[in-house]
């Protein structure tokens, strides 16, 4: 019989004890290997049953067993130093409060639809939601004052198993809230904080507020099952990315504007200090603007939109994460119209200028759509890609936004993606490192945190070949262990498969490959040749073996024929034994994964991987990358830290360019890879293989750290932020005087014109450092010359006459005359040979503004 409620009974923790409650509340566990071992030393099987589970292991752990541990001098005694080095942690200074700016944020709200932290709170996808974990784990250990907010979904993501012919299936298990490690945001009189969102036909969406405490981070989590909401709006916060697209709708209204809304009720709540600086995790959250338009407008100040708008706009950070079109939120314009409109539009926010955020209206773009990413740019004045690559791709993805500009200098930076050393590097590896008196891991809070990549060269090779075995054999192990379960969903009987004992072998050079399956990963390419793989595999002297995971997206069929077509191929009683498919990939099955392999393979189709966060983790775990030129890999390969995998640029056929690129791919891993890893000296090790290991800690070690794309968040994005946004807040005569000037100036902009561009001091043929003397005429028409930078642009002429390698330089004013019309002029060196050439250009200036490319407009003389 099916029961008509379910809930949670949490046993009762003797006084002694209430510690453990303590510690199982904050998520820094998740990090921290010795409360780790707190909670398994009060039942190691339970432990091992609970999955690893704090808040499980206390609800399955029998009364009898906690009054034996309360008596337990030693326990208590490691339960006491745990719970003192919790409270330390969260009390002392960081680097934050040491090494900040004191015009730093002293707060910033974090959103994103997902975020993975542990597999016990299973809120995450793939990689966005593994990065937006990773960033709030970091901001703790830098004492970086960061709020995130999300959605609790009750059935998180899908749990993934496989059919007999290798099918995809999914599954939907129900979350229980009380049994997760979090806990109800509530107000003084113990009153469950809730918030609404206005929705047409529907009335209101009420959701309560959770709050996930990440060490330092607390991190709401708005879900809408509430017995307020009708069962179609109770249905809201189901599962990560489904539905329709008025599902998804609805999700990111309560993620955004209910997500502004807890914010308020948590500050109000507890008195910490409201946020300067709204960062918008992918265009997702982007509503969130929308949501503190309408406070400024509707309450408070009452500030007319356009004068709202640029207050919003100063203190918001949009990161875009995708270079795919088809990873973009795109609504039917109608559909937000509705949602927006009607009974539920707002007096200050009027539907049409929303609409026109997210509008496509530049060339190639589509009228009909709303287009989330590009809302995100119209309502951040900072923006950035997750690597340089990505930054570069983003810029011409989104080029219509600023159409007269060149690529470079379209306001989108990047700061490439880091990843969080205490989630993702091995025990293993902090015990080697502590053997050689370092710390017992890349400390982020430390001043210089890539001083412990140094001991690389200290610790012998057979120290590093040992613990590295060591690690192999345990994902062997594990790999195993997993293997079984998934045979026997797929239907197979225990006297079938003894042959998993042997599968795989800590011995053999271990290949991994695991991500997310949309096509442009190519998880396939490695089957181009399916006998080519064979020979790779069953090499008599150098065999490889692959460990592969995966989920595509439960709509996406062409994924799912994919993994199939990876399972049938693992299935083959010839190979089975040396290439695994293992079914839910999560952050319980990449921790031991990225540690245990020797090579971590990406072969993207080029340049649509943004990051590949995936091989840094394996990085920090001394694994060597072998990947196409894509993501970070493009930006921090050296020839000497991995591999690249030629890439067939600007071939056009895709079957020809998989070939070829899978071609290089085996005579790589043929020729070079596993030859090295088998080089072994006379101890046993291959000395030439630890040198690259060597190499990669330190070359590559410092850099994927997210401390240090934390830090780069906080000076280059944060703090800029923040300031923009003081001076457009107090009494808001700033943005008053910003907005008017920039309706003046687009109003006025078609009367800017450059009459005549004139040069003099230098020969035909001028010498090196000679100097070039520029004089522009300009009519400004209605705008004055301090509403204007003329520039010179001077640079290598290449092909076509165009400018490459430019470098601009402001011109001076030097004199009006009748009608508007003015004289710039200044100087430029000739400071290299070659071919030379100049232009001018006329952009609007304020100092308000964040880059010259802001407004989008700029003047050029004519054709």
């Amino acid at each position: 019989m099916r029961a008509i409620r379910r809930f949670t009974v949490q046993p009762v923790l003797p006084d002694a004890l209430a510690a453990l409650g303590e510690l199982a509340g904050n998520l820094r566990w998740s990090w921290h290997p010795e409360t780790q071992d707190v909670f398994a030393a009060v039942d190691p099987e339970a432990w091992e049953a609970a999955g690893h589970d704090p808040v499980k292991l206390l609800g399955h752990v029998g009364q009898t067993r906690l009054d034996e541990l309360a008596a337990d001098e030693g326990f208590l005694a490691r339960l006491g130093a745990a719970h003192e080095d919790l409270r330390t942690y969260l009390t002392r200074d960081r680097w934050y409060q040491r090494s900040a700016a004191a015009d730093a944020p002293r707060s910033i709200a974090y959103f994103s639809p997902e975020f993975g932290i542990t597999a016990v709170l299973p809120q995450y996808s793939g990689g966005l939601g593994i990065l937006a974990g990773d960033h709030l784990k970091t901001a703790s250990d830098l004492g970086v004052p960061i709020v995130g907010v999300g959605l609790l979904y009750r059935h998180g993501y899908f749990r993934q198993f496989l059919s007999r012919d290798g099918w995809q299936q999914e599954t939907y298990p129900v979350l229980d809230p009380d049994g997760l490690p979090i806990a109800p945001l509530r107000d003084a009189d113990g009153n469950v904080a809730k918030v609404t969102i206005g929705l047409p036909d529907h009335g209101t969406l009420t959701a309560r507020v959770w709050v996930a405490q990440v060490g330092r981070v607390p991190l709401l989590l708005l879900d809408s099952d509430t017995e307020e909401n009708s069962p179609e709006i109770r249905g809201v916060t189901d599962r990560l990315y489904g539905g329709n697209s008025e599902h998804r709708l609805r999700q990111e209204m309560l993620l955004g504007i209910g997500g502004v809304r807890a914010i308020r009720a948590y500050t109000q709540i507890t008195g910490a200090p409201a946020p300067e600086v709204f960062h918008t995790n992918e265009g997702h959250a982007g509503f969130l603007g929308l949501e503190r338009i309408r406070e400024l407008t509707e309450t408070g100040p009452r500030l007319a939109f356009d004068v709202a708008l640029e207050v919003s706009r100063a203190g918001t950070v949009f990161t875009t994460h995708t270079p795919v079109p088809a990873g973009i939120d795109r609504f039917p314009i109608d559909l937000v119209a509705q949602y927006f409109g009607g009974d539920n539009a707002c007096p200050g926010v009027p539907v049409d200028r929303i609409l026109a955020l997210g509008a496509e209206d530049y060339p190639g773009g589509d009228s009909s759509v709303f287009n989330m990413a590009v809302m995100g740019f119209r309502l951040g004045q900072r923006a950035n890609g997750v690597s340089q690559l990505h930054g570069h791709v983003s810029r011409g993805m989104f080029g219509g936004l600023w159409p007269d500009f060149d690529e470079s200098e379209r306001p989108i930076s990047s700061i490439t993606n880091g990843v969080h050393a205490p989630t993702w590097v091995a025990r293993e590896i902090f015990d080697l490192v502590r053997s050689y008196g370092g710390r017992p891991g890349p400390e982020p809070d430390a001043d210089h945190p890539s001083q412990v990549f140094e001991l690389a060269d200290k610790i012998s090779g057979q120290d590093i070949w040992r613990t590295k075995r060591a690690l192999r054999e345990k994902l062997v192990l594990d790999a195993r262990k997993r293997l079984r379960k998934s045979w026997k969903q797929r239907g197979a009987a225990p006297a079938e498969l003894t042959w998993i004992d042997s599968a795989l072998d800590p011995d053999v050079l271990t290949i991994g490959f695991a991500r997310r399956v949309p096509s442009y990963k190519r998880l396939t390419l490695m089957l181009r040749d399916p006998e080519r793989l064979k020979s790779l595999l069953l090499h008599p002297e150098r065999p490889v073996q692959l460990v592969i995971a995966g989920k595509a997206h439960p709509a996406d069929e062409g994924g799912k024929k994919l993994i199939q077509e990876i399972v049938r191929f693992a299935d083959d009683h010839e190979v089975r034994h040396r290439i695994v498919f293992l079914p839910n990939y999560d952050i319980g099955m990449a921790q031991p994964l990225y540690p245990g392999c020797d090579v971590w393979l990406n072969n993207p189709l080029r340049p649509y991987e943004a990051c590949g966060t995936s091989g840094m983790k394996a990085a920090l775990n001394g694994g060597l990358n072998l990947s196409i030129l894509d993501g970070w890999w493009d930006e921090w390969y050296d020839g000497n830290n991995g591999w690249a995998i030629p890439s067939a640029d600007g071939i056009d056929d895709p079957d020809r360019r998989d070939d070829i690129e899978a071609s290089a791919l085996y005579d790589l891993i043929e020729n070079e890879v596993a030859p090295r890893f088998y080089d072994n000296d006379a101890e046993g090790v291959p000395y030439r293989w630890i040198a690259m290991v060597r190499h990669t800690l330190k070359s590559l070690g410092p850099k994927v750290l997210a401390d240090r794309m934390v830090r780069d968040y906080v000076t280059t994005l944060y703090a800029p932020a923040a300031a923009s946004s003081r001076t457009l807040n107090g009494d808001f005569a700033g943005a008053v005087e910003l907005a008017a000037w920039k309706k003046r100036t687009r109003e006025a902009w078609r009367g800017v014109a450059i009459d005549h561009v004139e040069s003099s001091g230098v020969a035909d043929t001028p010498a090196l450092n000679e100097t070039l003397e520029v004089r522009a005429f300009v009519s400004l028409g209605d705008l004055t010359p301090d509403d204007v930078d003329v520039q010179v642009v001077h640079g290598r002429i290449g092909n076509d006459d165009n400018l490459v390698d430019t470098h601009a330089e402001s011109l001076a004013h030097a004199e009006t005359y009748e009608g508007g019309r003015h004289r710039f002029e200044g100087k430029v060196r000739l400071s290299s040979t070659g071919a030379f050439g100049y232009t001018v250009r006329v952009l609007p200036k304020n100092a308000h503004l964040a880059g010259p490319a802001e407004l989008g407009k700029v003047t050029y003389p004519p054709a």
